[in-house]
């Protein structure tokens, strides 16, 4: 009777600790969210870079008369007399090959 009792104990600990580890919030579960977690925190690592760069842009444009001006013929696509643009085309990518 007691070692039906210590098998039995031994068996529930056993799926206890099965289902602890395969389960929902298995070991399985907790690397891909720690994956996840990773891949969050580069993403704001990358926005918060691109926030810094356009800090930046902004702190120039309010400070330099040239640079507001560059900006605004920039967006307007104007130029001062005797300027000369030049407009390129845009380059071709070549094509992938069909797949045969």
């Amino acid at each position: 009777m007691r070692r039906a009792g210590y098998v039995i104990a031994i068996g529930l600990i056993g799926a206890y600790g099965w289902i602890a580890l395969r389960g929902p919030m298995g070991v399985t579960n907790l690397l891909a969210k720690h994956r996840e977690i990773r891949e969050l925190q580069e993403t704001n690592h990358a926005i918060e870079l691109e926030n810094q760069r356009l800090r930046e842009r902004i702190h120039r444009l309010k400070d330099s008369p040239s640079e507001q001006d560059m900006e605004i013929r920039k967006q307007l696509k104007l130029q001062r007399p005797g300027e000369t643009t030049f407009i390129l085309p845009d380059s071709e990518k070549p094509q992938q090959p069909a797949p045969e």
